[in-house]
C-alpha cells in the first residue's frame, strides 16, 4: 500500500501560479504510476495529468495542456503539479492518486490509492 498526502493548495488570483505536491509513503514509490485529478463542486472528478512510473511518459487532458505540468521525483517520493495562468474555473479540490498499472493510467478507475485532496481557489 501507499499513503498519499497533498499540499500546496490555497487562494490565488487569476493569472497566478501554484505548485502542488504529493508526498508518498509506504511501498516503493517508483512502483506506481501517478496522477492528479480535480473535482469542482457539483462536478465529476476529472483527470488533470498522469505520469508513468519512471517519469518518462506524461499524459494530459486536452483542456489542461499548456498550463499544467506534472513531474515526479522518485528519490523524494513526491509527485508535483505545476499550475500556471490559473483561471477561476480551475477552482477545485485537487487529488493525487497512485496506480499499480504497468502502463500509464488515464482514467479514474485505473487508480488504486487516493490522497485526501488540497483545495485550490482562484479568485477573479
Amino acid at each position: 500500500q501507499v499513503q498519499l498526502v497533498e499540499s500546496g493548495g490555497g487562494l490565488v488570483q487569476a493569472g497566478g501560479s501554484l505548485r502542488l505536491s504529493c508526498a508518498a509513503s509506504g511501498r516503493t514509490f517508483s512502483y506506481y504510476g501517478m496522477g492528479w485529478f480535480r473535482q469542482a463542486p457539483g462536478k465529476e472528478r476529472e483527470l488533470v495529468a498522469a505520469i508513468s512510473r519512471g517519469g518518462d511518459t506524461t499524459y494530459y487532458l486536452d483542456s489542461m495542456k499548456g498550463r499544467f505540468t506534472i513531474s515526479r521525483d522518485n528519490v523524494k517520493n513526491t509527485v508535483y503539479l505545476q499550475a500556471n495562468s490559473l483561471k477561476p474555473e480551475d477552482t477545485a479540490v485537487y487529488y493525487c492518486a497512485a496506480s499499480t498499472r504497468l502502463l500509464i493510467a488515464t482514467t479514474r478507475l485505473q487508480y488504486d490509492y487516493w490522497g485526501q485532496g488540497t483545495q485550490v481557489t482562484v479568485s477573479s
